[in-house]
This record gives structure tokens, C-alpha cells and sequence, in this order.
């Protein structure tokens, strides 16, 4: 293909924040096509894009090659699925779907129609995160004992919309949201999970779906992770706590790139990926710490590695089966939370 033609569904912080302007980013890419009825955002994707605003997927289907869906996560499924018997290459945002089984309906039907399928977990390309992979690469931190991990905000005010206020018909709530992320870089760095503990609760007046939840992981190899998404935090804690049998590793605040996505900076501008020096985490211990550079984050990679898969027919940048393991431990967690067990694979 020597231009990929995307249509996109759904314009809302998803699509705008983050779809739009990485496909927008991508040579070989071509945004062409997205979904929305509200007038005002059609009219800015086609004066920032040139994309045509459409109405209804069912426009899409002449008019691109890849769909990206980005619409409520209870439409996930349904719109994937339909991507798919068009014969259309599909990016799904996370979570993939409410369940596994639903998920591993989507990934029969892109096997059976040998169409490309991936599910969009670009915090696999945060800084931080990678900055932690290449440190368990290198084993500079000796054996993983326990990852912490958070994504923790103080919003004790609701927004509202249907992640807050929806409930579970909606697939709402921060378990589903940014503790897909939690989950998902757990699973990548320290393997499949075998015991899952979660606590979960809803704090404040007016939301419906989970707003302050913690999950306890153990992994087959005996390491533990324990994750935090809240919105009820008046002081985070760190982003990566990861303790070694010879070294930790501490780190406090986001990735930079979802903030510059949001102030309207390329994803092509340079240092668009980087960290200043005071935002570095600390690795060693106590007695011998020692600053550490931050990988450079680079969610535009996934979106390169989902142009070259279809040029190639190569694997996508992430691919659904393991997507599947987070949502998983996901349901798991569901569980976990609701009768106040530890839930055990095998």
C-alpha cells in the first residue's frame, strides 16, 4: 500500500487527544475519515486534517483501509466486528472488549478474514515504562520482587460522562481505563499471573463505576505487583516503585507525551518523547542512589508498526492475544472485588 487510508471512530479525548494526531504523524498514513455527529468536530478534522466528518461508520467503509476504534468502550466489540467483515485492517483502543470471551470472538473473526487486528496499549511506549524494561533487561535491579505502580489523580469533583457516571452497562470506570495500562505492563514485564486480589470502590456522589481501586498481582515467577488507579488521591505516590533483590528503582510523575498531545505539539516535533533531568527516576539504594535518564517515550512507534504490518504482513505492535491476558486479570479482579476473594489460575 502506498497510502494507508484510516477512518476513525470516535472524536472524543481518544480520538482527538490521541488517535487523530499519531495517524495524523504517521508517514503512510492518511486520516481520512472520522466518525462523529457533532458539527463542530467535523468541521476541525477536516480543517486539521483533511479528513472527511462522517455521521455513521457505515460511510467509512468505501472510504478507508484501517478503522480505529475509539468510541465508548461498550461499542468496541460491535464496531470491530463489523470493521472486520468489511475487510477492513481494525485498531482497537483499550479496553478490547468487557470480556475475554467477547475479545477472543473479534481475534477468531480477524484470523478467519486474515485481516490485521491490534489493540491500542500505548503506554507500552512511556518513557518510564520502557526506562523499567531496559533496567529488568540489564538486571541492574537483581531479581523482581515487587512492582508498584499508579496512575493516581485528585478529581473529587466528577466530570461526569459515561466513564463516571454510565456504570458497568457502559464498561466505564478506572479498573477498565487506566487500569488496563497497570495491568498490561505488569503482565509485560514480569509474566502471566497467577493469583489476582483487587479492592475496589466507588467514593464519590453522583459516579457509578469504580473510582479508587487497588490490584494485587503474583506472577508464576513469584514476583508481586500491586497497582493503584484512583482519582480521590490528594498526593500521588510514585508512578514505578520497583524493588530488586540487589537495587530499586523509584519514579515519580507521568509521561510527558499525553500532556503535549493535549497542548498540540507533533508527535514528529523534536523532544517530543523527552524527559528533563529532573524528572528522572532514581535507581541503587539508599546508601549509593543514582539519577537515571528516562528512555524517550514514542507512541508514534506504535502507529509506525501498524503501517509497516500492513505493508509487510508482519506482526502488529501489540498483539491481541496479549491483550487478552490483561483483560483477564481484569475479570479476574471484577471478581476478586465482588466476593472478596483471591482469585487462582489453574
Amino acid at each position: 500500500m502506498d497510502e494507508i487510508r484510516v477512518g476513525l471512530v470516535g472524536y472524543g479525548t481518544a480520538g482527538a487527544v490521541f488517535h487523530a494526531p499519531l495517524i495524523h504523524a504517521t508517514d503512510g498514513l492518511r486520516l481520512a475519515a472520522v466518525v462523529t455527529r457533532n458539527a463542530e468536530r467535523q468541521a476541525e478534522v477536516s480543517t486539521r486534517y483533511g479528513a472527511a466528518g462522517v455521521g455513521d461508520v457505515e460511510e467509512l467503509w468505501e472510504r478507508c483501509d484501517l478503522v480505529v476504534v475509539a468510541s465508548p468502550n461498550r461499542t468496541h466489540v460491535a464496531v470491530a466486528t463489523e470493521a472486520l467483515l468489511q475487510g477492513k485492517a481494525v485498531v482497537v483502543d483499550k479496553p478490547f472488549a468487557r470480556t475475554v470471551e467477547e475479545a477472543r470472538g473479534v481475534v477468531r473473526l480477524a484470523r478467519e478474514r486474515e485481516l490485521m487486528l491490534t489493540v491500542f496499549h500505548n503506554r507500552r511506549w512511556d518513557g518510564d515504562y520502557l526506562t523499567v524494561r531496559r533496567l529488568l533487561r540489564e538486571g541492574a535491579l537483581g531479581d523482581v520482587l515487587r512492582l508498584e505502580s499508579r496512575f493516581e489523580r485528585w478529581r473529587p469533583v466528577p466530570k461526569g460522562g459515561w466513564r463516571e457516571a454510565g456504570g458497568p452497562q457502559e464498561v466505564g470506570g478506572l479498573l477498565y481505563d487506566l487500569g488496563s495500562h497497570l495491568i498490561d505492563q505488569a503482565v509485560q514485564l514480569l509474566g502471566p499471573v497467577r493469583e489476582v486480589y483487587c479492592e475496589s470502590d466507588v467514593r464519590r456522589q453522583g459516579v457509578a463505576a469504580d473510582d479508587d481501586t487497588f490490584v494485587a498481582l503474583t506472577h508464576d515467577g513469584g514476583a508481586r505487583s500491586h497497582l493503584w488507579v484512583s482519582s480521590m488521591a490528594a498526593q500521588a505516590g510514585p508512578r514505578f516503585r520497583v524493588l530488586g533483590s540487589a537495587a530499586a528503582y523509584v519514579k515519580h510523575g507521568l509521561d510527558p507525551q499525553e500532556e503535549r498531545l493535549r497542548d498540540g505539539m507533533s508527535p514528529r516535533a523534536a523532544g517530543f518523547g523527552d524527559e528533563g533531568e529532573e524528572r528522572w527516576g532514581v535507581a541503587g539504594t539508599d546508601a549509593e542512589p543514582r539519577r537515571v535518564p528516562t528512555e524517550p517515550g514514542a507512541y508514534l512507534d506504535f502507529y509506525r508498526d501498524v503501517a509497516a504490518a500492513l505493508r509487510s504482513g508482519g506482526p502488529p505492535p501489540v498483539s491481541p492475544e496479549s491483550a487478552l491476558e490483561a483483560l483477564a486479570v481484569i475479570e479476574a479482579a471484577k471478581l476478586s472485588a465482588t466476593q472478596g476473594i483471591v482469585v487462582r489460575y489453574g
